[in-house]
């Protein structure tokens, strides 16, 4: 996400359209789809702990070639590469945490592991962006290369072995039926496509919008991101309490929200206030979506979590890559103006995905009741994450 804060000074420095230069995340987010969905399957039965660690070390050497991009061809080499790290820590990230915890607290594990995510995305931004203005665009990107490495040796010393989550017992059927054809999880793919496709293609270009539409200084417009950010947090973990009771009203809520705040950029963008309301609300509505999202596919299969959470990234980060190739097409061909409406359009229809299409039934919060642990009950949906893995400490 780190180029959407840097997005101009990136392109001035390797002389390309700041449309040219969005197009990177397309690139990173098609590798990143290709990969997430085939990791549970690639990796087999090696240690999910040391297949985190290398993960980051790919992503270190991918932020370091871009360090190093003098035009556009290396650049997308880099973005391959990162594609490829990204691919497996988000495939196995949310799924490895609720294996680190008892069953009640799968869900706050699901929500911190997708609060990392989130943070990349909404603190991670306007951290970037401010490293990006004092230091240069390349000294953004070398300090996530370093932080890389370092977090890549922190997991191998602070995770304990995590080998293949086993099969649920007695339960041949749900392990083989194909994902694909479970409604719920269908229709909360679909419903991710059209609203990660809308958020993107609007937040890719964030910056030349509030540079346009609002005038903003690039230190008002790191700002503004860092209010996205905290409002973003907060998004993720409240989501995430909402989301295990119930995961459509929660996912509804959230697309009304972020199709809100574009539309108010679109229509009172030239006034700072209200400027600053609506990327507060976009932060809030967008920060929750992936813990609420994850939630919905563990729900919707919950035997299945490893395979479900790389479906489900690979889907989410197409859109990714979509959304920033649809609103680099709308940028050069059109204005900002009409790809914060379209933006705005794509989210009414996944609204109208997640009215009508099937979603997951709803869960109790995990340990709602005291007795929970003593009574020897199957675990609710929200918790087989938790239950497939055998692997990890129970805290």
């Amino acid at each position: 996400m780190l180029p959407v804060g840097v997005l101009t000074p990136m392109a001035e420095g390797l002389h390309i359209s700041a449309g040219t230069a969005g197009f990177s995340l397309s690139i990173t987010g098609l590798v990143t789809a290709v990969t997430a969905p085939a990791v549970p399957r690639v990796v087999g039965a090696l240690d999910r702990r040391v297949v985190l660690a290398v993960a980051m070390v790919v992503l270190a050497a991918g932020n370091a070639l871009t360090t190093m991009a003098g035009g556009f061809g290396l650049l997308v080499v880099s973005r391959i590469v990162i594609g490829v790290g990204m691919g497996a820590v988000w495939g196995l990230a949310s799924a490895v945490a609720p294996r680190l915890v008892a069953p009640r607290n799968a869900t706050l594990a699901i929500s911190l592991a997708i609060g990392g995510v989130a943070a990349a995305s909404v603190i991670g931004v306007p951290l970037g962006t401010f490293v990006g203005n004092t230091f240069g665009w390349r000294a953004a990107f070398g300090s996530l290369s370093g932080a890389a490495v370092i977090l890549a040796a922190g997991l191998l010393m602070a995770l304990p072995g995590l080998p293949r989550p086993a099969a649920p017992a007695g339960d041949d059927h749900a392990g083989r039926e194909p994902l694909l054809r479970n409604a719920p999880v269908v229709a909360g793919l679909a419903l991710i496509v059209f609203l990660v496709t809308a958020h993107f293609a609007a937040y890719t270009y964030v910056r030349p919008v509030l540079e346009e539409r609002t005038g903003s200084s690039p230190g008002a417009i790191a700002l503004l991101l860092l209010l996205y950010g905290v409002f973003g947090l907060i998004g993720n973990f409240a989501s995430g309490a909402l989301a295990a009771r119930r995961a459509r009203v929660t996912m509804l809520g959230l697309t009304v929200g972020i199709g809100v705040s574009i539309a108010l950029l679109a229509l009172f963008g030239t006034i700072a206030g209200v400027a600053g309301v609506s990327i507060a609300l976009w932060g809030l509505t967008y920060g929750g979506l992936s813990v609420a999202g994850q939630i919905w596919m563990t729900q919707s299969a919950p035997h299945r979590a490893e395979h479900v959470t790389g479906l489900y990234v690979g889907v989410f980060t197409a859109a990714i890559a979509l959304g920033a190739f649809l609103g680099g097409i709308v940028v050069e061909a059109a204005s900002i103006t009409p790809l914060l409406w379209s933006a705005a359009a794509l989210a009414v229809v996944a609204l109208a995905v997640g009215l009508f299409a099937p979603g997951p039934r709803p869960a109790p919060l995990p340990g709602r009741t005291g007795d929970d642990s003593a009574s020897g009950s199957a675990p609710e949906p929200v918790e087989a994450a938790a239950a497939t893995g055998t692997g990890g400490s129970q805290a």
